[in-house]
Order: structure tokens, then C-alpha cells, then sequence
């Protein structure tokens, strides 16, 4: 059995991810804040799930989170850093202490998480077999800064260079480092836009990162880009 955790799921694509990867069998570990939202959608899932309150900002939170998942799952196999934390805001009115948690919330809980579940997956490396799979949610920022908002901008450029460098240092032990640039506004849960074909289907995505899940190791993707289908990108 494939354990998968989720390191920031809310509403949404952490959502669909989730499902989508409970669909395929994998039991999973939430973790998020929102403890009332994970509990409810765990029970919801098909198969194991444990919903793990966790302030992502906190090195001790995500340590107890993966210590709790590992006690009524076992090792962890795959990891999803869909976290992130930031305002839309230009350089003076961003202060530091939203500046700092665009950071926290960011790249720093990326390299804590993935710190966590890589000495699991290196425990169970062996043979030509993917030993373990870990995927970065990014955004149009993570490749371009967007005007008007420096900390989400810092924090998805720092999660992107994350996983490159990752990506070459864990590849040789089998690990499948990948970063997917979601270059679009998503489907917000619960809605119908006027103009649908301008948005990323959240569950179309998530079918994108099962299938980076699946990938053969002689042909691993690092970098997936999404858009929606439109004439001018």
C-alpha cells in the first residue's frame, strides 16, 4: 500500500489530489490547519487517512505530523508540498512578518517536509523501482515575478530551486523529484465561472500529478507545465 501525504490540503486541488490519489488506493496523511476540514475529508476518502493538524511554519508541527502518519500508515512513499502563504502585496507594503511567513509557510516547510519523508523513502530504496516520489505545486511566479506580490514571488521562485536541486541529488537513489508550474487561475470549488475554459479543472490536474506518480524511472518528468487551453499564454 502506497502512502501519500498532502502537505497543505485545503479546497480545491489539494483536495482533488487527495481523492484522486485515494482513488488509486493510497492511504493518506493531511496535513493542514484546518484540523474541522481535514477530519471531515478523511473520513470522506475510500481508504486510510489521517488528518494531522499541523501549522506548517512550525519545524515541530510537521515533525509531529509525519511521526503521527508514520504510526497508522507506515513510511511515507509519496509527498505533495502544496503549501503556500503569502499576500498579494508590492515591496513597501509587505512587512517583514508576512514576508518572513511567505518563507516559513513556503520554501522552509518544502525542506522540512521533504527532509521527513525522503528518510523514508531512501529506508526503502533498492533495485531499479522509483524509491519514493515528491512533487512541488508552483505557479506562473515560480518562473516570472508577478508585480505586486514579492513574497509569493520569493516563495515559489525558492520552492522551484528546491526541487531542482533535489531533483539531481535524490534521482540517482531513485527518489522522483518533480515541480509542476500551474500556469492559471483554478476552478474555485463550488462555482461555475463565466468563462470556464480560462481556468484549470482541479481535478484534471490532479490526474497530471498521479500520473507523475506513475512515471517510469527511465523517463521522469522535472518539470510539468499546466495552463488552460487558450489562444494567447
Amino acid at each position: 500500500m502506497t502512502t501519500a501525504v498532502i502537505a497543505g490540503v485545503g479546497p480545491g486541488l489539494g483536495e482533488s489530489i487527495a481523492r484522486r490519489f485515494a482513488a488509486e488506493g493510497c492511504d493518506l496523511g493531511l496535513l493542514a490547519r484546518s484540523e474541522g476540514y481535514i477530519e471531515e475529508l478523511a473520513a470522506d476518502l475510500p481508504t486510510e487517512a489521517v488528518a494531522a493538524p499541523t501549522n506548517l511554519a512550525d519545524p515541530e508541527d510537521i515533525s509531529t505530523a509525519f511521526d503521527r502518519v508514520r504510526a497508522a500508515l507506515g513510511p511515507v512513499d509519496v509527498l505533495v508540498n502544496h503549501a503556500s502563504a503569502a499576500g498579494w502585496t508590492g515591496l513597501t507594503d509587505t512587512d517583514l512578518d508576512a514576508f518572513d511567513r511567505a518563507y516559513k509557510v513556503g520554501p522552509r516547510a518544502d525542506f522540512l517536509c521533504s527532509q521527513e519523508a525522503v528518510r523514508d523513502m531512501r529506508a526503502g530504496a533498492g533495485g531499479d523501482d522509483t524509491a519514493g516520489t515528491i512533487i512541488f505545486t508552483g505557479a506562473t511566479t515560480s518562473v516570472r515575478g508577478r508585480e505586486g506580490a514579492v513574497g509569493f514571488s520569493m516563495g515559489k521562485f525558492g520552492s522551484r530551486g528546491l526541487a531542482e536541486s533535489m531533483a539531481r541529488e535524490l534521482g540517482p537513489e531513485g527518489i522522483h523529484v518533480a515541480h509542476v508550474v500551474i500556469d492559471g487561475g483554478i476552478r474555485p470549488p463550488g462555482t461555475e465561472p463565466e468563462a470556464p475554459e480560462e481556468y484549470l479543472d482541479p481535478d484534471a490536474i490532479a490526474d497530471s500529478y498521479w500520473h507523475l506518480v506513475q512515471q517510469d524511472r527511465s523517463a521522469w518528468t522535472l518539470e510539468l507545465d499546466l495552463r488552460p487551453h487558450v489562444e494567447d499564454f
